[in-house]
Order: C-alpha cells, then structure tokens, then sequence
C-alpha cells in the first residue's frame, strides 16, 4: 500500500501531467487553464460534477460559481466544508460555449479521474447531474431515477458508495429539485460512518509455465546396412499451427 506521502506525489504527477494535455484539440486550444480539482486529497467524499465553466476556466478551481456556492451551503448543512471533500469534473476543460461534453472528450479524459479515485481514496462518491452518473455507473440510466440511492460500484480498481445526486445548477433553477437535493444531502453523514465497502482483490499474474525439457538427441549408431530415412514430421508436430 502506497503511503500518504506518495499517493500525494502521484496525484501531483498526474496534475502536471493534465495541465499540459492536448488529447482534445478544440478543448486545448479554447480554454485558459486545465480545472483539475480542489479539496482535500485524503477525503473520504468526492465530488464528480460534469465541466468547468467560465469562472471555473478563468480560476482553474472547479464549482466557483453559482453552482459552487450552493453546494458549499449544502455541505454547511450537513456539518461539511468545501476543505473536507474533494471536488472534480468528468472533464477537466471547458468546453466552448459551456456546451455539453461530447462522448471523444469524455473517453479522453476518463482515466484522469480514474486515477483521482485511486489515489485519493475516497469512501462516497456523488455524482452530480447526468454525465458524471453515466460514467461511473457505466450505463444510461438518468439521474431523475437514481438520485438519493447509494450503491456500492467498482471504480477503477476502488470499490466505493456511489451516491448520485442532481446538479446544483440544475437545482438553482427548479425549486423542487432545490428541496430533493438537500434532502438527499441529509443522507451524507450516515453514508459516511458506514465501513469501506470490501475491496476487490488484486489480479494476482499469471505464474509463468516452464517450457518443456529438450530430450538429448542420442548420437547416431554405426550402421551395418543403410537404412531408408525416416518419414518426417508434419506441421502440427513442428508448432507451426
């Protein structure tokens, strides 16, 4: 098991790395700076929202706006701060225009978070509107359905408590969805206390097999009388198929 130490090292390197990235032309060549995350990198609740937006672009912290005010409020509800979680993004650039992330840009960037996951070591994970559900569920279902459910989910090589929640934005303009969120933030501190899910084991490598043993081959015999050659062997018995 890595220690603290290193864990914080790796998910350094990985920051550097993603700061630099150019998997997305369009994505690299329109934002002013890679939203990679913010928060506490031991905490036990992550936060999985979908794409930076403007002022997200511009201070390179995710949730700042609006939306990222609501949620410091939710977490205030339930005894929570924004220095006690981790907070990221399915993508880790603004798309232009704030549209929405297209299926290339979500495959390219996946294993960023993937690795966030591993290293941090989160015990929830909430995901916030559609596409951070999708992706970490690995199927379509929306969020109008799966808010407030925890499921225990295989996340990279992390089992944990996937808790999906509707987006803040999306709550910022639909009082009833407003009233659901905070109602599924009440659940927060009971998923919390319950144990780390069992983790699943590590794929142990296949122990290599040895090659069978070449038998000598015995030195030929003298011969009294010539003897016809013997018939050769097919392909089957050479390996070649």
């Amino acid at each position: 098991m890595p220690t603290k130490e290193e864990r914080r090292a790796e998910l350094t390197a990985v920051y550097r790395q993603a700061r630099s990235c150019t998997r997305c032309p369009e994505l690299a060549s329109t934002r002013t700076q890679v939203v990679f995350g913010s928060g506490n990198a031991d905490a036990d609740l992550m936060f999985v929202g979908e794409a930076p937006g403007a002022r997200e672009d511009e201070q390179g912290i995710p949730f700042v706006g609006a939306a990222g005010k609501l949620l410091g409020e939710l977490l205030a509800e339930v005894g929570l701060t924004r220095e006690d979680v981790f907070v990221v993004n399915v993508l880790k650039c603004r798309p232009p225009g704030n549209r929405d992330p297209l299926p290339a840009e979500i495959e390219n960037c996946s294993d960023y978070l993937m690795r966030q996951v591993e290293l941090i070591e989160p015990r929830v994970i909430c995901t916030l509107g559609n596409f951070a559900t999708k992706l970490l569920r690995a199927e379509p279902t929306g969020i109008s359905r799966l808010h407030g459910q925890a499921e225990i989910r295989v996340i990279g090589e992390r089992a944990v408590r996937l808790y999906p929640l509707f987006h803040p934005a999306a709550a910022l303009y639909t009082r009833s969805l407003l009233d659901t969120l905070r109602a599924d933030f009440a659940r927060l501190p009971g998923l919390l206390e319950l144990a780390l899910p069992e983790q699943p084991r590590p794929v142990e490598p296949e122990p290599a097999v040895p090659e069978p043993a070449i038998a000598a081959v015995p030195e030929p015999q003298p011969v009294s009388e010539p003897q016809p050659p013997p018939e050769g062997p097919n392909e089957r018995q050479l390996g070649l198929f």
